[in-house]
C-alpha cells in the first residue's frame, strides 16, 4: 500500500461531465451519451453516500458562463456535500462567482498552466483547500517521468513534465491534485495507476484517481497502488453498473478506511 494508506480515509467522487445543461459521458472526450439531468443525479449520488461531487463543464466557453451559475446553484441547492466545479476557470473573478454560487471548490487547468501566478493568488485569496488543479497528460518516454503535460482536453502537448508541474503547483498553494491520463478515460479499463502514482509520490497534498474506472478492484487500486485518496468515477455510476455504497463497501472489506453513511 500507499504512504499510511491504511490509515486515510478514502473518498468517493461521482463526477458530473456537463454539456448544454445536461450530464454526458463518453469515451477519450468525444462519441457523448446522455446520462440525465444535473440536479437528478446529484440528489441520487448525495443518497448514495458520495462524499462529494465534481462538475466539469466539458464544452466551457465564455457564452456558457452565466449558464455555468445556474447549473452550481441548482445542483449545490439539493446537496450538502462539497461540490468542485471545473471546466473553463481561468480567472479569480470565474472563481469568486462559482464560489459565490455555491461550489465550496474550484478546478482549473489550462488557465494554470498558462500563467501559474493565479493558483498562488487563488490560494491566498480564497483558501488552498479551495483550489484543484487538474494535470492532464500522456505518455512520452521524452519526458523525466514518461508524461507530459497536454491541455485543451488532451489535444496541444506543453513539451513540459506533467508529474513536475503537479509538484509545482502544490508549492504555488494548490490543495488538491486531479491527474488525469489521457490514455485511459471514459474507457473503464482502470485508473492510470502510474500516472496517479507518480504524483501522489511527489506531493503531501490529496490526489483524485480520475479516469478509467470501471470494476470495484479498480477503486481499491487507485487508493493503494495509485496512492489516491479521492476516487472519482463518472460512467460507472451515471450507468448504474456500480453504485457508490456498493464501492464504499468492497473498500472497507478490504482494510480502507471510508464513511459509511
Amino acid at each position: 500500500m500507499g504512504k499510511g494508506m491504511a490509515s486515510k480515509i478514502i473518498k468517493i467522487m461521482p463526477c458530473l461531465d456537463m454539456k448544454e445543461g445536461r450530464v454526458v459521458k463518453g469515451i477519450h472526450f468525444v462519441d457523448l451519451k446522455d446520462a440525465g439531468d444535473p440536479v437528478e443525479n446529484a440528489e441520487f449520488y448525495q443518497r448514495e453516500g458520495a462524499d462529494e461531487l465534481a462538475m466539469l463543464d466539458i464544452a466551457a466557453t465564455l457564452e456558457n458562463r452565466k449558464t455555468r451559475l445556474e447549473w452550481v446553484r441548482n445542483v449545490s441547492s439539493v446537496i450538502n456535500i462539497p461540490l468542485t466545479v471545473g471546466g473553463g476557470i481561468s480567472s479569480l473573478e470565474d472563481i469568486d462567482l462559482v464560489l459565490k454560487a455555491g461550489a465550496q471548490k474550484v478546478s482549473m487547468n489550462s488557465a494554470a498552466v498558462r500563467d501559474p501566478n493565479i493558483v498562488e493568488k487563488a490560494a491566498r485569496r480564497f483558501g488552498s483547500e479551495t483550489i484543484t488543479v487538474a494535470v492532464d497528460a500522456k505518455r512520452n518516454k521524452a519526458m523525466p517521468s514518461g508524461f507530459e503535460l497536454v491541455v485543451s482536453g488532451g489535444t496541444k502537448p506543453m513539451g513540459q513534465d506533467a508529474v513536475t508541474w503537479a509538484k509545482r503547483c502544490q508549492e504555488l498553494g494548490a490543495g488538491v491534485i486531479l491527474p488525469t491520463s489521457m490514455d485511459g478515460d471514459g474507457t473503464k479499463s482502470g485508473y492510470d495507476l502510474e500516472f496517479t502514482k507518480a504524483i501522489s509520490e511527489v506531493v503531501q497534498i490529496p490526489v483524485v484517481a480520475s479516469g478509467g474506472a470501471g470494476t470495484l478492484e479498480h477503486f481499491y487500486e487507485g487508493a493503494t497502488r495509485g496512492g489516491a485518496t479521492i476516487l472519482l468515477a463518472a460512467s460507472v455510476f451515471h450507468y448504474r453498473i456500480l453504485r457508490v455504497r456498493e464501492v464504499k463497501e468492497y473498500l472497507r472489506e478490504r482494510g480502507l478506511l471510508v464513511h459509511l453513511a
